[in-house]
């Protein structure tokens, strides 16, 4: 199940971890049609990628902080973490196999 993460645990859960595997955060809000769409494909990318890497969502409304910090301007956005920074950025669905691969390469 893929994490949650907020304003609140974004440092820990996010930049901390990444230093031991990557971490792939969706930015995504309720209202959003396409956010829908790339929920499902999380939480199976979580429930199969799990041991190498962590998957999670914040919601933008809920946690307005981090998203402007990263400046999330169209969602989703997906931005994978390594070492506490950014190392890749997709803006739209995106594909399991496609973030899969990704992840895999930042291990």
């Amino acid at each position: 199940m893929a994490q949650q993460f907020t304003d609140q645990n974004f440092q820990q859960a996010v930049l901390e971890a990444s230093k031991t595997k990557p971490v792939l955060v969706d930015f995504y809000a309720s209202w959003c049609g396409p956010c829908m769409i790339q929920g499902p494909i999380i939480e199976q990318l979580s429930d199969e990628i799990g041991e190498i890497a962590i998957v999670g969502k914040l919601n933008t409304e809920e946690s307005q902080k981090t998203a402007y910090e990263y400046m999330v301007m169209s969602i989703p956005t997906l931005l994978i973490f390594r070492n506490g920074e950014i190392v890749e950025k997709f803006v739209g669905v995106q594909s399991k196999e496609s973030l899969a691969s990704f992840l895999k390469k930042h291990v």
